[in-house]
C-alpha cells in the first residue's frame, strides 16, 4: 500500500463519513478501523462466491487495498461503507472465479489437437470438432481413475487446485500433477484417435 503523510488525528469513533475522510487524508489507522469492522463480512462474501479460502483471502486484501488507494470512489450518498465493501467484495470474487474458469477451459482446450494446415483444413477442422465432442467422454474414461476424478472436479465442477486437493484429500502438488498428467494424456489420446478418425 502506498504511504501518505498525515498529521495528528483525533480518536476515530465517528461513523463512515469520518473514517472515509481520514482514509482520504492518508490515515492508515482509519483503514485499520474499517478493516476490523468489515473484514469478516468481506472475507465471508468472497469465500461464499469463490468457494476457496486462499482466493477469499486474496479478494479481501484486494478490497482493502483498493479502498486505501481509491477512497474517492466511495460514495456514501448511495449507501453505507459496509454496503460498498460488500458489493466490491462480491464483484472481485466473481471476477476471480471467472478468471479461474477461463484458465481451466484454456488448459483443457490446449489438450485438444489443432488441425494441420493443408488444402482440406476446413473439412478436417469440422470433422475433428465433431469427433472431439462425440468422443471426449469416452476418452476421459480411458484416464486412470485418480486423474479422471481430478479433471471432473476442476473442469466440470470448476474447482481450483486447492479445492481439488481438499476434495480428494491429497496434497495440492499432487492435485496439480494429476491434472497436468491427465491433460497430457488427453492430448496424446486425442491426437492419435483423431488421426485415425479422419484418415
Amino acid at each position: 500500500m502506498k504511504s501518505r503523510s498525515v498529521g495528528p488525528v483525533a480518536v476515530l469513533d465517528g461513523g463512515d463519513a469520518q473514517l472515509v475522510e481520514r482514509i482520504r487524508a492518508g490515515d492508515d489507522r482509519a483503514l485499520a478501523v474499517v478493516y476490523d469492522q468489515h473484514a469478516g463480512l468481506v472475507y465471508g462474501l468472497a469465500r461464499r462466491v469463490a468457494r476457496d479460502e486462499q482466493l477469499a483471502r486474496d479478494v479481501t486484501q484486494e478490497v482493502f487495498t483498493y479502498l486505501w488507494e481509491m477512497p474517492h470512489r466511495v460514495d456514501l450518498s448511495r449507501g453505507s461503507l459496509r454496503t460498498y465493501l460488500a458489493l466490491l467484495a462480491h464483484r472481485r470474487a466473481v471476477d476471480e472465479v471467472r478468471r479461474h474458469e477461463a484458465r481451466v477451459r484454456a488448459e483443457v482446450a490446449s489438450a485438444l489437437p489443432e488441425p494441420e494446415d493443408g488444402p482440406e483444413i476446413q473439412v478436417v477442422d469440422a470433422a475433428a470438432q465433431t469427433w472431439r465432442t462425440k468422443h471426449l467422454a469416452a476418452l476421459l474414461d480411458m484416464l486412470p481413475a485418480e486423474q479422471r476424478a481430478a479433471i471432473h472436479l476442476a473442469y466440470y465442477d470448476g474447482l481450483t487446485y486447492v479445492q481439488v486437493a481438499k476434495t480428494l484429500a491429497i496434497p495440492e502438488g499432487t492435485a496439480k500433477w494429476r491434472l497436468r498428467a491427465a491433460l497430457a494424456r488427453l492430448r496424446m489420446l486425442l491426437t492419435d484417435e483423431a488421426r485415425e478418425a479422419i484418415s
